[in-house]
């Protein structure tokens, strides 16, 4: 699988407890998690959406994660040509690597690392399937439900991390748009498409992660849907200059994510 127009080409969730964060996503935004392969050493489940493709993937955060900082939360992966090389210039730059090159049989070459900014990321380079030598990813759509519609960094130092992604993802960042004491919100731009925007952290005691944000139907049902399966609006709902709608919360587990689709009623 080769990158498409954007290089977000995989979403993961990681939590202690899969079953229940399925049934809070299925009635969020209507995936289902499945069953985790047989006989595998490692929890990990695949997001399906209706339309028969995937949303991304589902890790069981263990003890021995847990014991090593690890906490629930949604993280993307990267596509780079040469994994190696981009995990070993990252780290050159001030980067970190939590879990450093390595394969995976018949899907490929991926690596986790924090940028020089702290933000976890994973950076990956995909095997194609045999059938489809021209396979591309699309997880990442701007239009659709149950894909990631928006892709959304609050920086801790929003200057280190535009020239960061830029340099190593070909992100571009032709247009801001002001928020006043909040500085610019600059829009990523890849291959002609909007994939979201990088800010300035508000509050130091943010946690300095990529948020996604999936795509809904009616965002009011889906906040309902949200608060009724026990998860909790920390922002919203609340009209973007789209004429979308947004709100930001956190599942029951503790990850963070975010909604984004027409008001809905």
């Amino acid at each position: 699988m080769t990158n498409s127009a954007s290089s977000f080409i995989w979403y993961e969730l990681i939590t202690p407890d899969p079953v229940a964060a399925g049934a809070f996503y299925n009635a969020a935004i209507g995936v289902t998690f499945a069953e985790p392969h047989p006989g595998s050493p490692v929890d990990y489940r695949m997001i399906q959406r209706d339309d028969g493709g995937s949303l991304g993937g589902v890790l069981r955060l263990d003890a021995e994660m847990a014991g090593a900082g690890m906490t629930p939360r949604w993280m993307p992966y990267l596509y780079v040509e040469n994994v190696d090389a981009a995990a070993a210039a990252i780290t050159a730059e001030g980067g970190a690597t939590f879990l450093p090159p390595a394969d995976i049989p018949n899907v490929g070459r991926f690596a986790m690392l924090a940028d020089p900014q702290g933000v976890p990321i994973y950076i990956m380079k995909p095997i194609s399937p045999a059938d489809r030598p021209d396979a591309t990813s699309d997880v990442f759509d701007p239009e659709k439900a149950q894909h990631v519609r928006w892709n959304e960094l609050a920086s801790p130092d929003q200057a280190g991390s535009l020239a960061f992604y830029a340099r190593h993802f070909g992100f571009e960042f032709n247009e801001k748009m002001a928020m006043g004491d909040f500085g610019d919100y600059a829009f990523i731009d890849q291959n002609g498409q909007r994939l979201g925007a990088i800010m300035q952290r508000f509050n130091p005691e943010q946690p300095a992660r990529w948020l996604q944000y999936f795509g809904v139907p009616s965002l009011l049902a889906a906040k309902a849907k949200v608060e009724g399966a026990g998860g909790t609006v920390v922002m919203g709902p609340m009209e973007v200059p789209t004429g979308l709608w947004i709100i930001v919360g956190i599942d029951p587990q503790g990850a963070g994510f975010g909604l984004v689709g027409p008001k809905g009623e």
